[in-house]
């Protein structure tokens, strides 16, 4: 390698890959961010960010930044379909204990928030990553538009769908959790909603996420085979049909979404890898440890991702040996969350009548003190 600094490309230019090259410039590591998509819109739905995605960004110096383009929570409370509460979480008690905690934020503010603090230059559009190969002490990456690009480190950090990670570990692919789902960002302003929810029933379930600027994030959740094209082909109306017994104001919530602002897609998360670092290659986010969304972990564990990762490269040494590090600090944790989101899921898809009704009464039976051991297990993360 020559004495000039090494060069260091990103595949991916999502929460992760944005976040990392912002973790990176913050040590004096210019990264180039390769995106896929032909331009930066926004698109994509609302999120909800947990105290250790705060956390995160407090260390990168963004904070204030995020926060001011999202909104703070009262509480997240679960319900059965007919209104009855289930669990509740105070929001205001977990952020005295563990810091600031259900936040929600759209994704294109989120985005904007960190392409604002990249600049100019540092994300290329419409290049796809289909493959790597290694050529003396370079990476060749690959792109569907038959052109390549030289390396010294690929960070990858473009999905569930990683073409890069099915490259490296062929057995790694999406495993379906066996229910689907359905999202929209609407207007809210006569709502007047303050806490993030989720009704569980046995018609499916649903869930509510106020953002900032009066707009409200649902998503519902159905039991249904991979891929069916049933599903896909479900409006608005179907949907309002499909939970008409549910409590307020899910029905309304419904009948003012448009068909076009409906967002589908089968549930998935990747089957816990056992590695990340693969010598001057690293999996990041998704592409490493996909999740599903029953923890509100997924872009927590991804923003997490990225400064651990500038983390161990800040230590100095040889990279590959910060990979392994970051690796050996990322795979116990985010292999838990898999597993535990997974049953979450599990549960709160349950449909037979009698069974979520058994569950919901053991939930509203459980002590206190389970709900504080998950937190802490969250929200005490390693940086």
């Amino acid at each position: 390698m020559s004495n000039q600094s090494p060069s260091f490309t990103i595949l991916g230019g999502g929460i992760v890959g944005l976040t990392t090259a912002l973790a990176l410039q913050k040590i004096g590591i210019q990264a180039t961010v390769f995106e896929a998509a032909p331009t930066i819109k926004p698109l994509g739905a609302g999120l909800a960010l947990a105290a250790n995605a705060i956390k995160a960004f407090q260390r990168l110096g963004i904070a204030d930044d995020v926060i001011q383009a999202g909104r703070l929570l009262d509480a997240f409370t679960i319900y059965d379909q007919h209104g009855f509460v289930i669990t509740r979480t105070d929001s205001r008690a977990v952020s005295q204990k563990y810091g600031l905690d259900n936040f929600s934020i759209h994704r294109a503010a989120l985005h904007q928030v960190l392409l604002s603090q990249l600049g100019n230059g540092v994300v290329r559009t419409g290049k796809r990553g289909i493959g790597m190969y290694q050529q003396a002490d370079t990476i060749s990456v690959q792109f569907d538009d038959g052109t390549t690009h030289e390396t010294d480190y690929l960070l990858v950090a473009d999905g569930i769908h990683s073409p890069i990670r099915k490259q490296l570990l062929p057995e790694s692919k999406p495993r379906y959790a066996g229910y689907t789902c359905w999202r929209a960002v609407v207007d809210a302003t006569d709502l007047n909603l303050s806490e993030a929810s989720e009704t569980w029933g046995p018609n499916g379930r649903f869930g509510l996420v106020p953002l900032a600027n009066k707009q409200l994030y649902w998503f519902a959740t159905l039991t249904a085979p991979a891929n069916d094209a049933r599903m896909r082909q479900l409006t608005p109306d179907d949907l309002l049909r499909q939970f008409a017994g549910y409590a307020s104001p899910i029905r309304d919530v419904l009948s003012r979404t448009p068909d076009n602002a409906l967002i589908w897609s089968d549930i998935c998360d990747l089957k816990p890898l056992e590695r990340y670092a693969f010598d001057n290659v690293v999996l990041l986010g998704d592409a490493a440890h996909a999740t599903t969304p029953n923890m509100g972990q997924g872009a927590c564990q991804a923003i997490e991702d990225a400064v651990v990762l500038a983390d161990e490269l800040a230590r100095g040494g040889a990279i590959p040996a910060a990979f392994q590090r970051f690796e050996q600090r990322r795979l116990k944790r985010t292999q838990t969350i898999i597993e535990t989101s997974r049953r979450i899921g599990a549960v709160a898809q349950l449909e037979n009548r009698w069974l979520t009704t058994l569950r919901n009464g053991l939930f509203r039976l459980l002590p206190a003190s389970v709900n504080e051991r998950q937190l802490e297990m969250l929200y005490q993360v390693d940086f």
